[in-house]
């Protein structure tokens, strides 16, 4: 992915030279990578989510203290920047030519161990996330190496395919599909709240396709092996195969985000069709 040097948004909050430790609720906003992720990516960085996955809460406060930035991690917010400038161009201009209508670009949150949201504290190892709340994507760049190292998604588009995952939720947010799918969930089985989340999640898979093409077409910013980055990133955090790497044998009932085989089909049709309405994941029978 061609990134360097290009435009990068004004729509980030740096909050990395805070190193925030302490207690506080951490709970998921839309398109966070799910219970079973976190225990994955919890197992991988060494943190206790014992009393997260029972329920329970920790309490105290959350103390800052001031942390210089390496130049990686700048390469990093750098890299972030430059892809979220992307969906700005992009879905600015879909919204505008083919919606009619204007597009509110999302803020991004880059940060470092714990931080505030107003879906409750984030956590590093929660993933990133998009909470409805504040309207913002929250991010702690180290999810990245997680995402190279431990679950092997490696090269910068699956970094990029993350953040457009990301926006893409709050894509659903703006075309109000997200507020009226979760009052829904609210009022819904478990089981039937978990389909409803599959459903949510891989239309995002489907959107950040689009992105995707658009990217390709508008920047020419996409290389050759950018697209299997991507497509590998959307295996590697599938339902099925986080299941497996924790050890558990996969069960479809408790799926929120898709299979593996799922979230790279849904990819590669936004990525194919470039077109919104082949992104209904609701009117599917199968998915």
């Amino acid at each position: 992915m061609q990134w360097r040097g290009r435009r990068g948004s004004r729509n980030i909050e740096d909050r990395r030279g805070q190193r925030s430790a302490g207690g506080g609720a951490i709970r998921l906003g839309g398109g966070g990578l799910g219970v079973v992720a976190i225990v994955v990516i919890a197992y991988f960085l060494g943190v206790d989510l014992t009393p997260l996955l029972e329920g329970t809460t920790t309490s105290g406060p959350v103390v800052t203290q001031s942390g210089e930035l390496s130049e990686r991690e700048k390469a990093m917010g750098d890299f972030v920047s430059v892809t979220l400038a992307d969906t700005e161009d992009v879905w600015d201009g879909i919204f505008r030519d083919e919606l009619g209508r204007q597009y509110h670009p999302v803020t991004l949150v880059l940060y470092s161990g714990i931080t505030r949201s107003s879906c409750g504290n984030a956590s590093g190892a929660t993933g990133p996330f998009y909470c409805p709340g504040d309207k913002k994507v929250y991010l702690d760049t180290a999810f990245f190496d997680t995402l190279s190292q431990q679950l092997g998604a490696k090269g910068d588009f699956a970094a990029a395919y993350v953040v457009a995952h990301e926006v893409a939720h709050h894509v659903q947010d703006e075309l109000g599909i997200l507020g009226k799918v979760n009052q829904i969930r609210a009022q819904s089985s478990e089981a039937q709240s978990n389909a409803l989340s599959v459903r949510i999640e891989l239309q995002a898979d489907c959107f950040s396709g689009i992105w995707a093409r658009q990217a390709q077409e508008q920047f020419g910013s996409i290389e050759p092996g950018d697209i299997g980055e991507a497509m590998n990133a959307a295996a590697r955090i599938g339902d099925d195969t986080l299941q497996r790497n924790a050890g558990r044998v996969p069960m479809p009932d408790s799926f929120t985000h898709g299979s593996s085989a799922q979230r790279q089909r849904w990819f590669e049709r936004g990525y194919q069709s470039g077109d919104l309405k082949q992104c209904d994941t609701f009117s599917v029978r199968n998915l």
